[in-house]
């Protein structure tokens, strides 16, 4: 794999434990989508040769009730150790939540999440992804024992008359972690992004998004980031 700000190829390793590498990651899965293409459920499960195997179940869906669209995404996570163990004991549960209410541009959310256990939530080092229901820009709230919750506001500006234009604003805190500063550790951030997508001309689907969050933790240091992404698909 290849970090974001090198250029070489490095061997496999756990966020848990970046210096303890693998030589290679399996995975696989299956999933089903039903009833009106409104549910999908999921069933996954990866190696990371000699440090872990994680299990994942999920469920989504989505429900019409007149004007608004109500959604859930669950999870569930089930990590342990793999092989020879090389970072040591894996042991820990994550359970999330995530549901939404639409209406017209107007999207509501509210995320819980819990870890349990003697480690944190596992996953590869480098990835970057949005499995967890409490996943925001620099964090996902997957420390050991950790809890958390989120509540997050979408406006989609077409419903104004401006297709193409997207607002996000979210807000995620956490509390009980435990990390190598101690226990009881606390962290929250806040996310604000704001997207356009061009929608007719030359540049048409180009898109720009800037994005700014916020991060205060207990056990780590603080920062602040504005990210500002390009974004132009070639058809060939």
């Amino acid at each position: 794999m290849s970090l974001r700000n090198s250029s070489d190829m490095q061997h496999l390793s756990a966020w848990a434990a970046p210096n303890v590498t693998s030589d290679g990651f399996k995975y696989m899965g299956a999933e089903y989508r039903f009833n009106e293409q409104q549910t999908l459920v999921g069933a996954w499960h990866s190696q990371l040769e000699d440090i872990y195997q994680q299990s994942y179940l999920n469920l989504l869906h989505k429900q019409q009730f007149g004007d608004w669209t109500l959604g859930a995404n669950l999870g569930y996570f089930i990590d342990k150790e793999d092989g020879s163990a090389r970072i040591g004991n894996v042991q820990s549960h994550t359970a999330y939540g995530l549901f939404s209410a639409r209406l017209g541009g107007h999207t509501l959310y509210l995320g819980l999440q819990k870890v349990s256990g003697d480690t944190g939530w596992m996953s590869v080092y480098g990835s970057s992804g949005r499995t967890l229901g409490n996943d925001m820009f620099n964090g996902n709230f997957s420390n050991a024992d950790e809890r958390s919750w989120q509540a997050r506001y979408d406006y989609d500006f077409a419903a104004a008359g401006i297709p193409g234009l997207l607002l996000m604003t979210r807000y995620g805190h956490g509390d009980n972690a435990t990390t190598k500063a101690g226990s009881d550790g606390k962290e929250w951030e806040r996310d604000t992004e704001i997207s356009y997508t061009l929608q007719s001309g030359p540049l048409k689907n180009l898109s720009v998004r800037v994005n700014n969050a916020t991060n205060r933790r207990s056990f780590n240091s603080d920062f602040d980031q504005t990210r500002i992404i390009i974004n132009y698909p070639l058809s060939l």
